[in-house]
Formats: structure tokens, C-alpha cells, sequence
């Protein structure tokens, strides 16, 4: 191997480490606001991948009738739980319609907006804006449908029922994309050349987009309070909800914000490689392999450690093809062996 090929490697690791790191923070995020380990993260990133690709091919994306059959099931959920509530008739009324406004009416005008839009030539910012609008909603509904009414239950339940949402979705993703794999149109096809390494358009785009969003992140959890009331809940769910937060809704902040950190990262990804149904899950498990390395709490040593599963996952494929994903996945064994000598245990129950 010689300088240049090391060069061109570790600019592979970067681009393909930069999709990982926003990954890895959407997984910390929801875990440190819900306790829930986010399997079906990755799942995100197919949906998004393969819904910029039909618009693309100016065809309807079929993830516009799942967000309105998931908006649906909401509004029936939600509306046979007021109704067992005792209140008064015009009080009860009025929520029904906000409601149906939020789970009904919303989707439907996604729909229709796509029928209108979809058939016809869009530019590249309309395209990923309709995408972003159809897939990210999908984030709090799975989470009023499967996670808010367990809220409360413990960790081991938590993660069976991210099982079963995550083979749920790779189910629903085959059925609505089919087994043919997409690739979407680079958002640039200039090179940029520094010495002897050449930089594609696309990679830049990647890089600066993880950059912005991290800074981003960094600013609305630091000034909004929005932002502060998802840290207060991620230190102390007890505590954030005597003082007032209501932790179902940063819950469903936190949803919001991991789908729509997936569905870019599905938007960025899909230029550089193709992307089939269940490809998210894959990317996804790097993504917490990185998380793993933050501890699931930290959200720089998260983005660090995509970065290093990148690179590793860029050279091993030079050096190892073959066992590539198996030398990515067994940095997880001394970083776990690590932390669990290094950290005091602590009962579920002691929290």
C-alpha cells in the first residue's frame, strides 16, 4: 500500500464514517431520552434512500400510504383512549379534531402533495425536502403506536419490542420497495483535487452535512429549550418529570430527531452505494457499534468512535475484504469487556 492508496482509503473511511457518526447520535439520543435501544434506526435509512430514489423516478413513494396507514392507527389508539377518559363532551370533542389534524389530515396532505408532485421533473432540494417530509413523521408515530404505552417498562421489554418494530419494517420495506436494490443521483459530480487524492462531490457533501448537523445538535441542546429539556430527561426521567417535562413528549421529540437523522443519512448514503430494503440495518449496526464506544451516553466519543469504525471498515476492505464486517463488529468485544469491568453494576430498579 502506498501513500496514495492510504490516502483514498481514509477518505472512504471519513465519508462512510460521517453517515455512521449521525447514526450513532440518533441511537444515543433515544436511548439515553427512552431508555430504547433503537434497532430499527437503520430501517430509516432504507426508507429514506428508497423514497428519494422512487421520487427520482418520478413514481409515488410507497411510504406515503404506510405514514398515512401509521397516522391512522394512531388516531384509532389515541381516540379509544379519550374515550375512556371521563371529561366533558366539548373538551373531548376538541382533541378528537386535533387529533385527526395531526394523524389524519396530515398524512393525507403528504399523500396527495406526492400524487401532484411525484409525476414531474423536481429539483434535487425538492426531492430530498419531500422525502424528508414523508419518512420523518414516521419517527413519533412508531413511537405512539409501539413504545409510549410501555414507557415505563424495563429495559429487556424496551429492546423486544424494538426486535419485533425492526422486523416489522424490513417486512413492510420489501413488500412496498421489492428485492431490487436503488441508487439515487450524486447531489454533485465536481472532483476536487488536493495533490495527488481526488475528492468526489458527493463525499464533501457528506462530510459537511455530519459537520453542520453536529454543530447543529450541539447548539439545540445547548440553547433551546426544547433541546434542554431532552438533556433533563436523559439524566433523570424522574426528576425532568417533577419539575414539569412531560417525558412522552420528549420521547416522541427524540423519535422525530432519529428518523430524521436516519432518513438524511439514507438521502447522503444512497449516491455511494446501492441500497436495498434491508441494507439500513447493516449501516445501522455500525452506527451502534459506534454509540457502543460513546457508552450509549456520550455523544462525541459516539461520533468519534464511527469515525475510527469507518476507516477500520475502509482499510480492513483493502487488507481483508473477505472479514471486513467481522473485524468492524469485534471492536465491540474489548470495548464491552472494558466497560463492563470499568463501570459499577447497578440494579434496574436502584435508577
Amino acid at each position: 500500500m502506498d501513500l496514495s492508496i492510504a490516502a483514498i482509503l481514509a477518505q472512504d473511511g471519513v465519508t462512510t464514517g460521517a453517515v455512521y457518526a449521525l447514526l450513532a447520535l440518533a441511537l444515543v439520543l433515544v436511548f439515553s431520552v427512552t431508555r430504547v435501544i433503537f434497532i430499527p434506526q437503520g430501517e430509516f435509512v432504507s426508507y429514506g434512500a428508497l423514497t428519494l430514489a422512487a421520487l427520482q423516478a418520478n413514481k409515488l413513494p410507497p411510504t406515503t400510504l404506510l405514514l398515512m396507514a401509521l397516522g391512522a392507527a394512531c388516531f384509532v389508539t389515541q381516540a379509544l383512549g379519550l374515550l375512556r377518559r371521563p371529561g366533558r363532551t366539548q373538551g373531548m370533542i376538541r382533541h378528537v379534531a386535533l387529533l385527526a389534524g395531526r394523524y389524519l389530515i396530515f398524512p393525507l396532505a403528504v399523500y396527495l402533495v406526492n400524487v401532484r408532485l411525484s409525476a414531474q421533473p423536481m429539483p434535487m432540494l425538492a426531492q430530498v425536502a419531500l422525502t424528508l417530509l414523508i419518512v420523518v413523521p414516521m419517527g413519533p408515530f412508531i413511537y405512539r403506536l409501539a413504545y409510549e404505552p410501555i414507557a415505563q417498562g424495563s429495559t429487556l421489554l424496551l429492546l423486544i419490542v424494538a426486535v419485533a418494530v425492526h422486523f416489522a419494517m424490513v417486512g413492510l420495506g420489501l413488500w412496498m420497495f421489492g428485492a431490487e436494490g436503488s441508487r439515487t443521483t450524486p447531489f454533485s459530480d465536481a472532483t476536487f483535487t488536493v495533490g495527488a487524492l481526488t475528492m468526489a462531490g458527493q463525499s464533501v457533501w457528506v462530510v459537511l452535512t455530519t459537520l453542520a448537523l453536529i454543530v447543529a445538535l450541539y447548539i439545540y441542546f445547548d440553547r433551546s429549550i426544547s433541546g434542554k429539556a431532552l438533556r433533563a430527561t436523559a439524566v433523570n426521567r424522574l426528576g425532568a418529570r417533577l419539575v414539569g417535562i412531560g417525558t412522552a413528549q420528549a420521547g416522541r421529540l427524540a423519535f422525530t430527531l432519529a428518523a430524521a437523522l436516519g432518513a438524511l443519512s439514507g438521502v447522503l448514503v444512497a449516491p455511494l452505494t446501492t441500497i436495498y430494503y434491508d441494507s439500513g440495518f447493516l449501516i445501522g449496526l455500525k452506527g451502534f457499534v459506534g454509540a457502543i464506544i460513546g457508552g450509549l451516553v456520550s455523544y462525541p466519543l459516539a461520533a468519534a468512535g464511527s469515525l475510527l469504525v469507518g476507516l477500520l471498515e475502509s482499510y480492513s476492505s483493502f487488507w481483508a475484504s473477505a472479514y471486513k464486517e467481522v473485524i468492524v463488529f469485534t471492536v465491540i468485544i474489548p470495548v464491552l469487556l472494558w466497560r463492563s469491568l470499568a463501570s459499577p453494576h447497578v440494579e434496574e430498579d436502584e435508577d
